[in-house]
């Protein structure tokens, strides 16, 4: 088994091993993984904070021995708390990264970090607020930060910059915490799903105080939400159907 750390502000994290393939997730700055299988040019990870899956390029990550992969795994995450902060480098170049990006691993790297810091501080009060931060981020499709994510970026962000664990996809997401069984038994932080039209969860946002949700739909914003499900301010219409709401915490 071989283990790697991402050097890099943020690299792609693909579906199958090619430059063409879908844009499945990111991995961020000193995010460590394990190799399950390299080749030429790409390799397979899984990622150590969600246990993630996808394909890497191979000039965009470092490998470590295993006693590096466990030592960090050990600690307590240390993240970047602004939007965009820096790096500087074994080499004194400067390198941005993003908000949530794990700057605490960066003396790994021969790296060093002078910004501010989030680390675990569980406060769901929090949620809401850390949400506001990504307020009109672009949908991209695998996106995990403020220049592009998607609804379940958002969700599992927020959480992680608070102190806990969500999975990457609405689907998965949808197996923690515990159902509700109305809106009204929600509280500000708490996840709600989303299902197609063959039953199959797409889509998640954060339940907000008197009926908002924020959540990723074109771009971070918010919206109403109902039995029924979101209702955009803006068209007037219902667009996303109601599967189930989750207290996670």
């Amino acid at each position: 088994m071989h283990y790697g750390i991402c050097n890099l502000s943020v690299v792609p994290l693909r579906s199958t091993s090619s430059d063409s393939a879908e844009l499945c997730s990111q991995v961020l700055y000193g995010e460590h993984f394990k190799v399950l299988e390299k080749q030429k040019y790409r390799s397979k990870i899984r990622l150590a904070y969600d246990g993630y899956e996808g394909w890497i390029d191979n000039k965009q990550y470092l490998l470590i021995e295993e006693s590096v992969y466990t030592a960090i795994d050990k600690q307590t995450p240390s993240l970047c708390a602004d939007m965009v902060e820096f790096i500087t480098d074994h080499n004194e170049q400067l390198m941005p990264v993003p908000i949530g990006a794990h700057v605490g691993n960066a003396s790994f790297l021969s790296h060093s970090y002078d910004g501010r810091i989030q680390q675990e501080d569980k406060n769901k009060q929090k949620l809401v607020p850390t949400a506001y931060l990504f307020l009109n981020a672009p949908h991209y499709h695998g996106g995990r930060t403020p220049f592009g994510i998607d609804a379940a970026g958002l969700a599992q962000m927020v959480y992680k910059l608070n102190g806990y664990q969500l999975k990457r996809e609405a689907a998965l997401q949808a197996t923690q915490g515990e159902p509700l069984s109305f809106i009204e038994e929600s509280e500000p932080g708490d996840l709600a799903f989303f299902d197609d039209d063959e039953g199959n969860i797409v889509h998640t946002g954060i339940i907000m105080q008197d009926n908002y949700i924020i959540h990723t739909d074109g771009k971070v914003r918010i919206d109403r939400i109902d039995h029924t499900g979101i209702f955009n301010v803006d068209t007037r219409r219902h667009t996303h159907k109601l599967r189930v709401i989750k207290k996670i915490v």
